[in-house]
């Protein structure tokens, strides 16, 4: 099979664009419409449906979507395991994080990573939860820093505990307190991240069997933390979020105590790349 045909139908589901997919691949719209109609013919499917909106996958092209992104993934595989033979450190590195993760613990990590393999490239894609489980199920990123979570789905490296956090606005009635009692999440309206999938969040409410009001649903941390802010509600968080602000909030340690554990979640280890295996050693050794 070839991987430009492969690369080409990808980048039009990606993207929902011959000419976006085009110009990522540094094609014209028509030599892509040709590798994709070459894609087609070769397996007997129509992959694509074309509209004056952009292209969609088919739903066939929608069960082969997730082996081409596999068929890829262990192309990339051979190629970097080749240059590792020949003394030759390069490639790609995808990483699929919590944003969190990227503006406080990542940056580091990749600095000392990219001193020593210069020539690797590196990705990184920010997301919630579900993105990220997104993007290791199709083949998009090579592992993922998150919080782990039961069930795990992958195969999971733990690399640090951090607390979770009350946070309330500086004026609330209980920001004197040096603790925040979790019961108390009953008794105020709570906004939650992860479009109020925010597991980890759940899983203490379900731990004390605890019903709070759930009145506003965010995407991410700072949204939550600017709400809770204008006195909106209360919220909970991991303390590795909520260091993304600080003014005219109050955070307190629950009580009791809460923790969530940050670590790598891949696929699968016999099919990682050797650049994700270079990187975790070096993930592991920031966190020693």
């Amino acid at each position: 099979m070839d991987n430009s045909r492969c690369k080409a139908l990808v980048e039009c589901a990606d993207r929902g664009s011959v000419t976006a997919a085009a110009e990522a691949l540094g094609y014209t719209p028509s030599a892509v419409s040709q590798l994709i109609s070459g894609l087609e013919d070769e397996l007997g499917l129509k992959l694509l449906i074309r509209s004056s909106k952009g292209v969609r996958l088919t739903a066939e092209g929608q069960a082969i979507m997730p082996k081409v992104r596999n068929f890829l993934a262990r192309e990339k595989e051979i190629y970097q395991t080749a240059d590792e033979l020949r003394g030759v450190v390069s490639g790609s590195l995808s990483l699929a994080v919590y944003p969190s993760v990227a503006i406080t613990w990542l940056p580091e990590i990749v600095r000392s990573f990219k001193n020593d393999y210069p020539g690797i490239h590196i990705d990184i894609m920010e997301g919630i939860r579900s993105d990220i489980y997104s993007n290791l199920n199709q083949n998009k990123a090579d592992l993922a820093i998150l919080t782990y979570c039961d069930p795990m789905p992958y195969e999971w490296t733990p690399l640090c505990d951090t607390s979770v956090v009350a946070v309330l606005p500086e004026d609330h009635e209980l920001a004197g307190l040096s603790e925040f009692p979790i019961a108390e999440c009953e008794n105020y309206d709570l906004i939650i991240g992860s479009w109020g999938k925010e597991q980890e969040i759940l899983n203490i409410f379900d731990k004390y069997d605890l019903h709070p009001s759930i009145r506003y649903t965010t995407y991410d941390t700072p949204a939550t933390l600017a709400m809770v802010r204008m006195g909106l509600g209360i919220s909970l968080v991991n303390e590795l979020s909520s260091r993304v602000w600080n003014e005219h909030l109050v955070k307190l340690p629950l009580d009791p105590p809460e923790n969530v554990t940050f670590g790598i979640a891949i696929t699968s280890s016999e099919h990682m790349t050797s650049a994700a295996r270079k990187f975790i050693g070096y993930a592991l050794e920031f966190f020693k």
